[in-house]
């Protein structure tokens, strides 16, 4: 017979304290793709455990900060008005990327999900089947809160060091001319 033709019973005892997962396929590379997606679904079941939270997944998370800042950004005045207004549209960079990664119009994608936001109170996402807007927390779609976290970290923190570069280049250039 061949491997996948076999069955394969599994015990476990009173306590288990490991597990093995047979990993076959037809080439290395295979092999590694398949390891990696074991790895990293065990991450985000082990990062949603320790946490003890997650977030609305398929977008819905950053469609609501987006959301968010659109209506912040009425109270800030001046050039940091500019600043929210494109903190707000780079968070729409996963809702775009999971529409086009799946095979739909991104901007069609992101107009069906920022008008089915506004019209309820709930986290709305992307169905990537159909490419529709849909309620992620009943669907069962999560993402780890820690990632999300670390995310808004992260734009910040590069947010920042851009800007910093771009002074310290404005300021070089300004020295050079005078």
């Amino acid at each position: 017979k061949q491997w996948y033709q076999r069955r394969v019973a599994i015990t476990a005892g009173d306590n288990p304290q490991s597990v093995t997962i047979l990993i076959k396929g037809p080439n290395k590379h295979t092999i590694t793709q398949i390891k990696d997606a074991v790895r990293d679904g065990l991450r985000a079941v082990k990062n949603a455990i320790d946490d003890g939270r997650v977030v609305a997944g398929a977008g819905a998370f950053e469609v609501a900060i987006y959301q968010a800042l659109q209506e912040f950004k009425t109270e800030v005045k001046g050039k940091a008005r500019l600043g929210v207004e494109a903190f707000a549209e780079a968070m729409l960079i996963i809702p775009k990327c999971l529409a086009q990664n799946a095979g739909h119009d991104a901007q069609d994608c992101l107009v069906r999900l920022l008008q089915e936001y506004k019209g309820t109170d709930k986290p709305v996402g992307l169905d990537l089947v159909s490419g529709e807007a849909m309620l992620p927390m009943e669907a069962g779609v999560f993402d780890n809160y820690c990632v999300k976290k670390q995310l808004l970290n992260s734009c910040t923190v590069i947010s920042s060091n851009l800007l910093i570069v771009d002074e310290v280049m404005r300021a070089g250039m300004s020295s050079l001319k005078g």
